[in-house]
């Protein structure tokens, strides 16, 4: 059996709490690499101990056999758990016994038409929704099929308490944004093709020699051509490297991911596969080279490699500027506030507080909490910091280590351009009399060159004419 962590105990008390209050369906959030599925099998071990049938239902048969393999190290009494990958078990519910416990793992998926059909197939069943990443990416939230929520401890506290690996982050790719479109909730290939220009932002080989070298990595692409270009790339440098994606066969995706974890190979470039659930404990840098509009993949993405190690600081290495979006890993999140479905909602913004500022050793390239530095001096090397804002840059390449305040800062830049950009698309087509505020007026000038003071003066003379 699996011996608990306090987290994990204290979690599935407040989940028994929750059901004495009389909630039925609950969601139970867990940062990634904390042991969800420990928790499940010792709720489910509980359950069938006291002869009652459990249900667990996942979406990925990757992680399927490492879920029963969980089970039955916890002693879950398995003749009383039926266990099984969404669509298969949502064909077969009139041939099911019914249970009085479902499970439901990565369960930010629920309002899909499959799960519901399980849910509304079983309404007397006690539901536990369990998910890193308690938020959908469209308008309707977990809020439509769960009456509570068990928020887990923070990314900062686990990584405080060392079940979490530190890490350093470093950002900053030449991507153009711009060019990015969304479809079913998050960027299309096709766009990302664009905004990505076949290049290899940043160098990813060279990056990976100069800040990670010797570590294991993973590579997140967005397409098979990219993900084997990449590939390519870290075996003409003579650096060991697979690509697995979706049209992989099973077996060999299996023997690649086994060398892996018996470090035969260095780095594992893959397309949408190490996301969710799939268990690669040895992972110490992580390489994001494809954009998510999802914060369910970023986190996914970034907190691959902070599984603890005595020692161990995890790389962190995005070249397509996703800390624009979503800011830092370690940041605050109102999980609460992400269940609501989105028009009863106190705010649009889930991010929470981005926590003090981070700031960088131009010395030693050490990073941490400015609060914790002693005066102005650097916590590990001793040398005197730079002024705030002043940041380290790699030489010769298009990346930097990233600061919270940077991030801000860049994402507030980002969004200006953004709505600049719509101003001038707005007045394209019009004429000058046509406008009627200055910032209209302001795109216009812009757009056709005009001095910054014709703007005002256009703008000015409109006022005296009404």
């Amino acid at each position: 059996m699996f011996k608990l962590r306090d987290y994990q105990t204290e979690t599935i008390d407040q989940i028994y709490q929750s059901m004495r209050q009389g909630h039925r369906r609950i969601i139970v959030q867990q940062p990634p690499r904390t042991g969800k599925t420990v928790i499940m099998a010792e709720i489910a071990r509980r359950a069938t101990a006291k002869h009652n049938r459990v249900m667990f239902v996942i979406h990925r048969k990757e992680v399927l056999a490492q879920a029963v393999a969980t089970f039955e190290q916890q002693t879950v009494q398995m003749e009383l758990a039926t266990m099984g990958m969404v669509q298969s078990l949502s064909r077969r519910l009139g041939r099911l016994p019914p249970p009085q416990l479902i499970l439901i793992d990565e369960a930010h998926h629920a309002l899909a038409k499959s799960y519901v059909k399980i849910l509304q197939a079983y309404p007397d069943a006690f539901v536990l929704f369990f998910t890193a990443t308690p938020v959908r990416t469209g308008h309707d939230q977990l809020d439509q099929v769960a009456d509570d929520i068990i928020v887990g401890k923070s990314i900062k506290w686990l990584t405080e308490h060392h079940f979490l690996a530190p890490y350093r982050y470093f950002g900053l790719g030449d991507i153009d944004r711009s060019k990015l479109r969304k479809a079913n909730g998050d960027y299309t290939t096709e766009s990302m093709d664009q905004a990505l220009n076949h290049q290899i932002y940043g160098n990813i080989v060279k990056q990976y020699q100069r800040l990670a070298a010797g570590k294991q990595a993973v590579v997140y692409c967005h397409s098979v051509e990219s993900a084997k270009k990449v590939m390519g790339e870290f075996a003409k440098a003579g650096i060991s490297a697979a690509e697995v994606d979706g049209n992989t066969p099973a077996a060999a995706r299996d023997d690649l991911v086994t060398k892996f974890r018996n470090q035969e190979l260095m780095i594992l470039v893959n397309v949408n596969l190490f996301t969710e659930g799939v268990d690669l404990p040895n992972v110490d840098c992580v390489i994001m080279a494809r954009p998510t509009q999802s914060l369910a993949l970023y986190l996914q993405f970034s907190m691959r490699c902070l599984n603890p190690r005595k020692g161990k600081t995890a790389i962190i290495i995005d070249h397509v500027d996703n800390f624009l979006t979503f800011g830092l890993p370690i940041n605050d999140r109102d999980w609460e506030q992400a269940i609501v479905t989105r028009d009863k909602r106190r705010s649009n913004s889930i991010s929470g507080d981005v926590g003090p500022a981070i700031t960088q050793c131009q010395s030693c390239y050490g990073t941490f909490y400015r609060d914790d530095a002693k005066s102005d001096r650097c916590p590990f090397c001793g040398a005197e910091l730079k002024a705030e804002g002043k940041d380290y840059k790699v030489v010769n390449v298009d990346l930097q280590e990233i600061q919270n305040a940077q991030a801000i800062k860049q994402r507030k830049e980002l969004a200006h351009k953004i709505m600049q950009d719509q101003l001038m698309a707005n007045v394209a087509d019009k004429t000058p009399a046509e406008l009627h505020t200055l910032n209209e007026f302001q795109a216009y000038a812009k757009l056709h060159g005009y001095k910054p003071g014709w703007a005002w003066y256009q703008f000015k003379n409109r006022r005296k004419a009404k």
